[in-house]
């Protein structure tokens, strides 16, 4: 059974990723466009998978993906649609993804995504910074 935490740092292009196996939680932040996205979140994928088949607590993801290319895009919607099954089985499943207002596209592409899942999703502005 896998129950260590995910702590992949970001780096230009790839994004930061961490867990809380305890609390169910998943944060992914940043761009993403690595060389090889199956690869990169292999180990994603794997957490995922083992929390859903090994607990019966909840599974959020709080992201903060600003730009991700085609192959990454496809691998989110490999994540997606193991927790729209975990959801059609009764987990308690939610994706939170903030953007940040000044930035419409990170908010348009985070709704074309929320339209194929029925899970709890919400597409949330960050709060603004002070100048």
């Amino acid at each position: 059974m896998m129950t260590k935490d995910l702590d992949i740092p970001a780096t230009q292009s790839t994004p930061a990723i961490r867990s809380e196996w305890a609390r169910g939680r998943l944060y992914m932040d940043g761009n993403s466009y690595p060389e090889n996205s199956f690869e990169f979140f292999t180990e994603v994928f794997d957490w995922i998978q083992a929390h859903l088949s090994t607990t019966d607590g909840p599974l959020h993801l709080e992201l903060g993906l600003i730009y991700m290319n085609t192959s990454s895009v496809k691998a989110m919607m490999d994540i997606f649609d193991m927790l729209e099954e975990a959801w059609a089985d009764t987990r308690d499943i939610a994706v939170n993804w903030y953007y940040d207002p000044r930035n419409e596209r990170v908010m348009e592409m985070a709704e074309e995504f929320r339209e194929d899942y029925t899970f709890p999703f919400h597409i949330l502005p960050t709060p603004r910074e002070a100048p």
